[in-house]
């Protein structure tokens, strides 16, 4: 569904935002994992036609980005910092964004709405302004505008951001669900957030493709650097911060989990990785620490 190939942009002043990132991601929900500033939005943005790469070539489905015309109606995209009109209540806001998306047929578009309402539980709401809404329901505004026409390409930025527990959970079911035959792409840096979800996992850092595979590929990452250590409280006191992943009472004593190259303590014992420590693991070394 999506080809990137060799792409890369730059800012005024020669900064890099991306460097030859090269990838294509499938049917199914994918992982765009990566610490802020890694280029996930400037990546997000070239592929939902917001952004021109610098060099390098993005097709959607086939179609070059370069004729927007002919791939728009297969894109939704929710950005990062998702706008809405305060002024319009969520209903009606939903309404014009089906229009502007080529669902003319009033009836088409008040069936469409009222699903997508009650997919992200906003059918109590939906007709007060959205000025009133908090954060988490404009957020889930947001998903209801990228679900408009259910596209074939689902582009979501950090769709979690101000989202309780619950509705994360739910709102990463309904990204599951939707992505059984389409493809989703789904960026953040909370590892969480891809764990129980996502096939695959593509990961940026400082605007380089570090690694693109399955999450037990990720997770391997960390094999070989974390150890584990039982310290007394001196012990653990007088050790490096920086290189203490993890930590957690156990009695007179703190059990340790640490990622390094070598035996960090003396009694620290290798241990399997989780996802997460896989993914610090592998930062950690594109920094050389």
């Amino acid at each position: 569904m999506i080809s990137i190939e060799h792409v890369s942009k730059t800012y005024r002043r020669g900064a890099w935002a991306l460097l030859d990132i090269s990838a294509v991601f499938g049917t199914g929900m994918t992982g765009l994992l990566g610490p802020n500033g890694a280029g996930k939005s400037t990546l997000m943005r070239i592929l939902a036609g917001l952004a021109s790469p610098t060099s390098g070539r993005v097709t959607i489905r086939g179609i070059p980005l370069s004729r927007p015309e002919e791939i728009r109606q297969s894109i939704g995209y929710l950005p990062q910092n998702f706008q809405v009109y305060p002024q319009m209540t969520g209903r009606d806001y939903l309404d014009y964004i089906a229009s502007m998306k080529g669902l003319k047929s009033r009836k088409e578009r008040t069936a469409e709405v009222s699903r997508l309402l009650e997919v992200v539980n906003l059918n109590n709401h939906s007709d007060q302004k959205m000025r009133t809404y908090s954060g988490g329901m404009r957020q889930r505004i947001g998903i209801a505008q990228a679900l408009l026409g259910s596209p074939d390409v689902l582009i979501v930025d950090e769709p979690t951001s101000g989202l309780d527990p619950r509705e994360r959970v739910r709102f990463r079911n309904m990204l599951t669900r939707y992505s059984l035959n389409r493809t989703v792409l789904l960026s953040t840096h909370i590892v969480a957030d891809i764990q129980s979800n996502c096939h695959e996992v593509a990961v940026l850092h400082e605007g380089s493709l570090i690694m693109a595979g399955s999450l037990a590929e990720l997770q391997a990452c960390g094999r070989g650097f974390l150890w584990e250590a039982r310290m007394s409280h001196e012990e653990y006191e007088a050790a490096d911060p920086s290189l203490i992943l993890s930590s957690r009472q156990e009695g007179e004593h703190m059990i340790c989990r640490m990622i390094h190259a070598r035996r960090p303590f003396a009694g620290s014992v290798m241990v399997e990785p989780e996802l997460e420590e896989g993914y610090i693991s592998l930062l950690r070394r594109e920094r050389h620490v």
